[in-house]
């Protein structure tokens, strides 16, 4: 077996993997994890058996002499076929580690795929780490929904759709995302003094390049922008990566109303829509009134795990 690092010629090879990968996911394709190269040094590896054959893919960087399952993703560790087993697992953590050795990286920090986002069972990771005494060293709560059983709105999320629908709100997707820019950095700049995690003119370039998998959707009274939602999907989930209500849309519940309805009308045939994470400080801080509201439309825990594993 040899691991080794990326190189532009091995771009075709990479996302043609990524494609067929049991937890593929589009975040992981080299177009996007390029994007904000210039933010981070590129380590992402291949590892290969005796014969040549491509195994599995890491999306990493490295920071100083620490080996990260890429920074710039929300999750990301071992992207692998149908033909992974644990004991080839077990044998690429080892190489793993010899390799580290070999480039002076002392330690990697592994953000795991949540379960969720298989299209397969996928964890043959979460046994390696524990094999080689990796350490849990942060965890965020992300709120998600069984779309097929869901049945468990509150009483408050329930008035808010009738309400919402009772004001004569539609719902239409855009393809103008400066319209629901404008509104998501001011929700973000008054409530909590932070910027989004992409400028506009990088979720527009990434919205070109993956069409079939960002998308954005708006809740309209007649021709006004109430709230909207920036939806990252995969084959097994669609996943709100950002949500904004202007202050009329708080009024009439525009949100509610925009999420019931991607539920119910636009994602019935996913596995799970996902609202993401809603902790803070590295995770030891959950925002109790963010996860109540998306546990009010029967959302339910899942995980996502950070290890520590020293060389």
């Amino acid at each position: 077996m040899r691991i080794e690092k990326y190189q532009q010629h091995h771009k075709k090879e990479w996302d043609n993997f990524v494609d067929q990968a049991k937890n593929s996911h589009f975040l992981f394709m080299r177009d996007f994890m390029e994007y904000h190269a210039d933010k981070f040094t590129d380590h992402s590896l291949l590892c290969f058996n005796k014969k040549d054959q491509l195994l599995a893919l890491l999306p990493a960087n490295v920071d100083q002499q620490t080996l990260h399952s890429h920074q710039g993703l929300t999750f990301g560790g071992f992207i692998v076929s149908d033909e992974m087993t644990t004991k080839t697992m077990l044998e690429i953590f080892k190489n793993l580690l010899n390799y580290m050795r070999s480039v002076s990286i002392n330690k990697m920090v592994y953000k795991c795929i949540p379960a969720i986002y298989h299209q397969k069972p996928s964890e043959e990771d979460l046994y390696a780490l524990f094999s080689n005494e990796a350490r849990l060293i942060r965890r965020d709560v992300s709120s998600t929904i069984l779309i097929e059983q869901n049945s468990h709105y509150s009483k408050s999320r329930k008035w808010g759709i009738n309400k919402a629908k009772s004001s004569g709100l539609i719902i239409k997707e855009l393809s103008d995302y400066g319209q629901f820019w404008s509104i998501l950095e001011e929700v973000l700049r008054i409530n909590h003094q932070v910027k989004p995690v992409h400028s506009l003119q990088e979720i527009e370039y990434l919205a070109r390049c993956f069409p079939k998998n960002i998308k954005l959707f708006g809740a309209f009274k007649e021709d006004q922008l109430l709230a909207g939602t920036v939806l990252f999907e995969n084959q097994m989930v669609a996943h709100t990566q950002y949500m904004a209500n202007s202050t009329v849309g708080r009024e009439c519940r525009a949100l509610d109303l925009l999420i019931d309805h991607l539920i119910t009308e636009i994602y019935p045939n996913k596995k799970y829509f996902d609202f993401g994470i809603s902790t803070e400080s590295n995770g030891k801080t959950l925002n109790e009134g963010l996860i109540t509201q998306k546990e009010e439309f029967g959302a339910y825990a899942v995980m996502h795990d950070f290890y520590e594993l020293k060389v």
